[in-house]
């Protein structure tokens, strides 16, 4: 009869299984990081993509429908007719014909935009005071437009299956410690993922959308000036009221308008060299 092995010692045997197994896959790994790394248009910042595009793009139709259905579509046709052109004329210049570029006004007082994957754009009513003009509904449009072609839906899917797979690997070097102890590192995991990876993320995305967007709609012929008066009056909009900027999925309005304004000098050498130029265009 074999001995009775305890199944601590069974956790140790089945830990060191898993170093030798981490280790024998580390080149398959690396391999797996290496093809999904890619530059993000624009700005050129590397990102890591697990999530192959077209599946990327089936999700974001098949979000879209799904939102859709619980929205109410705008009954103005003006407000349409306005964002499906400045829509499509920034769609223009990204030229990925690939993306079946959709660009929708919900009816809402809400002050919000949203885009997903694929080319899938929706503006709520409520944002569109906000703009005044051609140029504000460009800067929103054209920050949607670059959250798209910089696939940060995908990165933010990736960064999420690392972090479930880091979670994994922790659940089996905590298997020995007790309930609580476990609890305390799940607890600090979690804490550290969100607040040190996941919300940096989100906010750095935000800020290169608003520097890609601002080229995107410069180079469509709107006046990429538009960009920081438009934070500064989403600010006031607001009341002033935000929670810190650490917290948050999103940088300040006061840290976007600033940004903006760093990059504005590249923006308009843009503008200079469009083809057709709007300006401000016409009034919302």
């Amino acid at each position: 009869m074999l001995p009775n092995i305890t199944n601590a010692v069974w956790t140790r045997l089945e830990r060191v299984a898993f170093i030798k197994s981490a280790i024998l896959c580390l080149p398959l790994m690396v391999c797996l990081f290496v093809l999904g790394c890619r530059s993000t248009p624009v700005s050129g910042r590397k990102q890591v993509l697990l999530v192959p595009e077209q599946q990327e793009i089936q999700m974001g139709a098949q979000a879209y429908t799904e939102i859709l259905s619980k929205e109410t579509r705008s009954a103005n046709p003006r407000f349409e007719e306005l964002v499906n052109r400045v829509g499509q004329r920034i769609a223009e210049v990204v030229n990925r014909p690939d993306f079946q570029w959709e660009f929708t006004v919900v009816q809402s007082k809400e002050m919000n935009a949203f885009a997903l994957p694929g080319g899938k754009v929706c503006i709520y009513e409520g944002l569109l005071p906000i703009c005044e003009d051609e140029a504000g509904l460009a800067v929103v449009m054209s920050h949607e437009v670059a959250h798209v072609i910089a696939r940060h839906g995908s990165e933010r899917m990736s960064h999420e299956m690392i972090a479930q797979g880091a979670g994994k690997a922790l659940d089996i070097f905590t298997d020995e410690l007790t309930v609580e102890e476990q609890a305390i590192w799940k607890k600090a995991y979690g804490l550290g993922s969100q607040y040190g990876v996941i919300l940096p993320y989100s906010r750095k995305h935000e800020m290169e959308a608003d520097v890609i967007g601002v080229k995107l709609m410069a180079e469509a012929g709107y006046d990429p000036s538009a960009a920081v008066e438009f934070w500064e009056r989403f600010a006031a909009a607001k009341g002033g009221e935000q929670q810190p900027e650490w917290l948050s999925t999103h940088p300040s309005d006061g840290s976007r308008a600033a940004a903006l304004r760093e990059e504005l000098p590249n923006a308009l050498t843009i503008y200079s060299k469009a083809q057709r130029k709007s300006g401000l265009g016409e009034r919302l």
